[in-house]
């Protein structure tokens, strides 16, 4: 019973941190995209003197240099909701700020009767877990796949990420490489699904890491 409680406990403070460093990085990268729009008159005035002077070459390098600070700051992905939206962005900015190449695809189905809360804890628990463990490999090795869309009747999600050697399993997930007090993140993730009436699957092998949702549209 005392068990129960505390591991109630911590499952919620650690939700409540992760959502803290959600709104964080959602902040963080809203405030560099205002702070670019701000400076776009600036930048625009800035070209057209160059360009009066005839320094070409310096108004090339300026417009590599906007569309490497844009890259950064730009919505890459556009799901359907705002704040899933921002979470899945801000997650593919510190994966690109890691050296971690991204491939992604998301759309969320418009009858998806998932709140935002609930598909940001998924996804963002599903995402740390993938930088995590590229964080741990060579920069040519590392990756990250990401899939969410519509099969059939259900919602897909799937992140798959380069990894090291095979993980142990602990009960139907994983144990966490990080020892003893982490590895919530998974669990929390696979509590959300089974809300939900979904299913979660993990899979581990030399070398990558998949873990995939299916959760039923109503």
């Amino acid at each position: 019973m005392l068990l129960g409680k505390w591991i109630d406990k911590r499952i919620d403070a650690y939700q409540s941190d992760l959502m803290k460093k959600y709104c964080d990085e959602v902040e963080s990268m809203y405030t560099k995209m205002r702070g670019w729009r701000h400076d776009y008159h600036n930048h625009i005035q800035a070209m057209q003197a160059s360009m009066a002077l005839g320094r070409y070459q310096e108004v090339s390098d300026y417009l590599r240099q906007l569309n490497d600070d844009l890259t950064n700051v730009d919505t890459v992905l556009k799901t359907g909701r705002v704040m899933v939206d921002a979470i899945l962005n801000g997650k593919i900015s510190i994966a690109a700020e890691n050296g971690i190449p991204v491939n992604a695809k998301a759309k969320l189905p418009p009858d998806l009767d998932m709140n935002d809360v609930d598909l940001c804890v998924v996804i963002g628990n599903l995402m740390d877990n993938a930088i995590e463990e590229n964080r741990k490999l060579d920069a040519e090795k590392r990756f990250i796949r990401i899939y969410i869309g519509r099969r059939n009747t259900q919602l897909y999600i799937a992140v798959t990420n380069a990894a090291g050697k095979k993980r142990e399993k602990a009960g139907s997930l994983f144990r966490s490489s990080r020892g003893t007090g982490h590895g919530f993140g998974l669990a929390r993730v696979e509590a959300i699904v089974k809300k939900y009436g979904g299913i979660f699957t993990v899979d581990s092998e030399d070398g990558g890491f998949t873990a995939e949702v299916l959760v039923p549209i109503s």
